[in-house]
């Protein structure tokens, strides 16, 4: 994953590549939410037992909610699609070249990966609140009798119970999950680099479930699309018992009494005594199941839309 992008991606204005990488999140969101859905019902204390499978979980929300259960509080994740990705796009870049001496030179793995995973500590900053929203839609179990709860009146009531700081809960937890961001572009560069055919330099990026933003012109689509594949795979294994973490904290209320998982680390110790270290895995089937197609539907639709106005 160098930082010297190819001739064709040095032609687009950062005005389109900013408009093809919010393009490209939308559809991921799009496409990975409903998985997104069945992970947090996992992962969520009070609800987890209702489950039994992904498939369980998918048919029964179906069924019991429709369609419209897979995708609630789905409009805070889009809103914060366009910000989010400047800022993964922009802080990434920043952050590899800060450690490079010239921009000709090729960064080495460790170099992405502190790079990738700087990016992620700074992109908290937007998805903590827009995770919180999602989560808070998301761990409600409704039936079709049941009164409409919108992301408006979530946003509502945790600012008038907790404030501006009501909205930054698990955002240690979070922060930690985003480093994943730096296993992400690792695998990605090293699938590229050591794929059977040799590739220009390139310059991709990144969005909050870790999708491509750029490619290599040199390398077939299968290459491209196994790499975007392989590297959501391993950014998810490598941070996903701190998503079950952030999940726990963001679904409870601190002040509730005898609440377990007031902070990440009671969270950690309340969540291994009474669930062993499964629990911290608890999800993992559809997040994986997502990952894949999420980071092939990204990377697609960004280079649509940079061909599109190429």
């Amino acid at each position: 994953m160098s930082d010297a992008p190819d001739s064709k991606l040095m032609e687009v204005s950062p005005a389109v590549d900013f408009l093809a990488g919010t393009v490209a999140g939308m559809a991921a969101v799009a496409v990975g939410y409903p998985f997104d859905t069945v992970k947090v019902r996992f992962q969520s204390p009070h609800i987890a037992s209702k489950y039994r499978s992904t498939f369980h979980a998918f048919f029964t929300i179906v069924r019991e909610e429709r369609i419209r259960g897979l995708y609630r509080g789905i409009a805070a994740p889009l809103a914060g699609a366009p910000p989010l990705n400047g800022i993964v796009f922009s802080s990434y870049r920043s952050l590899l070249r800060a450690q490079l001496d010239d921009d000709n030179a090729t960064p080495t793995l460790t170099q992405i990966n502190l790079a990738g995973a700087g990016t992620g500590i700074l992109s908290s900053l937007i998805t903590t609140p827009a995770e919180l929203i999602k989560v808070h839609q998301q761990s409600l179990v409704r039936t079709p009798t049941s009164p409409p709860q919108s992301d408006l009146d979530v946003i509502r009531h945790i600012w008038r119970t907790h404030g501006l700081r009501g909205f930054y809960r698990g955002i240690t937890a979070t922060a930690l999950r985003d480093i994943g961001y730096g296993a992400y572009f690792t695998a990605y560069e090293a699938t590229l680099r050591y794929w059977p055919r040799p590739h220009a330099p390139h310059a991709p990026a990144k969005t909050r479930e870790g999708e491509v933003e750029a490619a290599v012109a040199s390398h077939s689509w299968t290459a491209l699309l196994t790499a975007s594949g392989i590297a959501g795979v391993a950014g998810w294994i490598v941070t996903f018992p701190f998503d079950v973490v952030k999940t726990r904290v963001q679904s409870t209320v601190a002040a509730e009494p005898g609440n377990p998982y007031r902070t990440t680390w009671t969270t950690i110790v309340a969540s291994y005594r009474a669930e062993g270290v499964g629990v911290f895995f608890r999800g993992l089937a559809p997040t994986l199941v997502r990952a894949i197609p999420v980071n092939m539907v990204t990377f697609a639709t960004f280079e649509a839309v940079i061909h599109g106005f190429s």
